[in-house]
């Protein structure tokens, strides 16, 4: 599947307390994790990209907001595409899935939130990352 998705996590609570659980994801093609911390909350990260690489997002602690572009052309791509927004939130185990072509740019909503990162690539096993400036893309 070439299309970002939400891939929904559950939650089951007994007497003993909260289990978050995430049957539908399938991490065997992950080989490398990683956390991000932004400093405030004003703060965005991004934009950056990958051609081969895909990632997949989870909110650890607290609520982020995960925009994506789908790229046109990585030397000089478009001004004008179209952005897709993500909310992830700690209290579900959603994973959002984000295949090779796109963009990324995070921003935590609250603080000392937490974003698991896990990618299909090791550390310097390929050389596939595109960084734009924040305000590049006009919808932004």
């Amino acid at each position: 599947m070439n299309i970002p998705e939400i891939i929904e996590g559950e939650k089951y609570s007994d007497e003993r307390g909260n289990l978050f659980f995430n049957n539908n994801f399938d991490a065997s093609s992950i080989k490398r994790i990683y956390f991000i911390e932004n400093n405030s909350i004003e703060y965005t990260r991004g934009w950056t990209g990958h051609t081969t690489e895909q990632r997949w997002f989870v909110a650890s602690e607290g609520v982020f907001i995960i925009k994506l572009i789908k790229i046109d052309n990585w030397e000089s791509p478009s001004k004008d595409l179209q952005i897709l927004e993500f909310e992830l939130n700690a209290k579900k185990l959603n994973v959002l899935h984000i295949p090779n072509g796109y963009a990324s740019a995070i921003q935590a909503r609250e603080k000392k939130a937490k974003l698991l990162v896990m990618v299909n690539y090791a550390l310097g096993e390929i050389n596939d990352e595109y960084r734009f400036p924040l305000d590049y893309f006009k919808n932004m």
